[in-house]
């Protein structure tokens, strides 16, 4: 049987609108997180209130996750998008409102909404940024992470200039996720249609991984195993049974450390900075963008390590990176040191996140369903952090020393790597060749 196709401009302008997306969602997250001592100060807030805090969030996206797998199938990647950037966009707002009009409750609802938007805004551009992998027959997933990270290093940089001329943080948040909305609706616009996204387990094998696949030539054939069937089993049926799935469950452990990985530093790094050196607020902000650029230059560089040495190496070689620069962070008694460190940390926190997302994906016709596991798992990083490294921070003596707990995740990662291999019948994304060579 044919195989839907879809026009290499369409595949080209879907790349270029998850490009865009990916960036906005990094821009409106690193914004919020590079003005937090001066949440921090504004609140009052001790260093387990400030975990509590944040912990809500957390609880937004744990909430929603296993449930956007199922609004994906039903509203489609673009229309969950939009509809959940919107709400991330509110939450983020009515957060710094409550913060003006001190009402703690009210900050807490905020960012429980915030959590929400956030979760499935990112599992659906996961699954729309996956679909265009397949199309285009190559790994493309890290670059996708990339401009999420050029997009946090902007929210970074913006943070770090609004910080040091004094602008209040609601003004700078209202702008910056008010733009980063509109140009979320204006993006969305270029997804896949449905028709497309039902054909992604259709991309032609290529006689290389590495090749192209062009799409344009006209259909392709389908084995009947990569064909959708009829018998395909009900939504929930089938999120269910990928709970079930030792391999998703082993990736999802990959993305939980990945997640702790980068989540801390996204979370801690700029108050650690501020009170481990007793710096300004400003250099605090600078320290997250160093980390958050690391992680850009990493993303990438990322589709070419995964090409030559596979996933399981990079993971491998990330998991490293990540523990050395953890460790000189939390050690060294010299800022700059300390920075590179954070360098360090951000070049091995990069690519776990996109790699786990890439390998959930493997087989188009239960993508859906796995990659909601696997971020789900991954998610339950942002329950799990903020309160325990706040506790940490105000029992061993600051923020710095109890971002250690972090090196724990990064073993456990560093053995369980090996799940994301790609599957035996996989050869379009993930350089099988390569993997199954390591």
């Amino acid at each position: 049987m044919t195989a839907p196709t879809t026009t290499t401009s369409a595949v080209r302008r879907a790349t270029w609108a998850v490009l865009a997306v990916f960036f906005v969602a990094g821009f409106g997250f690193a914004s919020w997180a590079s003005r937090i001592p001066a949440v921090r100060d504004e609140l009052g807030y001790s260093e387990g209130q400030m975990g509590l805090l944040l912990l809500f969030m957390a609880i937004g996206s744990i909430v929603s996750l296993p449930l956007a797998g199922m609004v994906v199938q039903r509203l489609g990647a673009s229309r969950t998008v939009l509809a959940f950037a919107g709400l991330n966009a509110v939450g983020w707002i009515g957060t710094v409102v409550a913060i003006d009009l001190g009402q703690p409750v009210l900050v807490r609802v905020a960012l429980l909404l915030t959590g929400i938007g956030t979760g499935v805004w990112d599992a659906a551009m996961n699954l729309e940024g996956a679909t265009v992998e397949q199309r285009l027959g190559r790994a493309i997933m890290p670059r996708f992470h990339a401009f999420f990270s050029f997009g946090t290093v902007a929210g970074a940089g913006l943070g770090f200039v609004a910080a040091w001329a004094g602008v209040p943080v609601t003004v700078h948040l209202v702008v910056a996720v008010g733009a980063g909305l509109a140009v979320v609706a204006w993006a969305v616009r270029a997804f896949l249609a449905p028709a497309d996204d039902a054909g992604a387990g259709s991309t032609v094998a290529a006689s290389d991984a590495h090749e192209v696949v062009d799409v344009a030539a006209g259909p392709a054939t389908m084995s009947d195993k990569a064909t959708p069937s009829t018998a395909t089993p009900s939504a929930a049926k089938a999120a269910l049974a990928a709970w079930r799935e030792p391999r998703t469950l082993l990736i999802g452990f990959v993305v939980l450390a990945a997640a702790l990985t980068e989540g801390a530093a996204n979370d801690w790094v700029s108050l650690a900075v501020v009170d481990g050196f007793d710096t300004a607020n400003e250099v605090g902000a600078l320290g997250l963008a160093v980390f958050l650029a690391a992680m850009t230059g990493m993303r990438l560089l990322g589709t070419g390590l995964l090409d030559r040495f596979g996933r399981v190496a990079v993971l491998r070689i990330s998991a490293g990176l990540a523990l050395a620069g953890l460790l000189v962070f939390t050690l060294v008694p010299s800022l700059w040191a300390a920075l590179v460190g954070v360098a360090l940390w951000g070049l091995g926190a990069a690519m776990g996140f996109p790699v786990g997302m890439s390998a959930a994906s493997d087989d188009p016709a239960h993508a859906a369903a796995r990659v909601s596991v696997v971020a789900t798992i991954g998610y339950s990083a942002f329950f799990i952090g903020p309160p325990l490294i706040g506790f940490l921070a105000e029992h061993i003596g600051g923020y710095r020393h109890a971002l250690l707990v972090i090196a724990v995740p990064l073993v456990v990662g560093l053995v369980v790597a090996g799940a994301a291999r790609p599957l035996p019948s996989t050869d379009t994304t993930g350089s099988p060749r390569a993997d199954a060579a390591a």
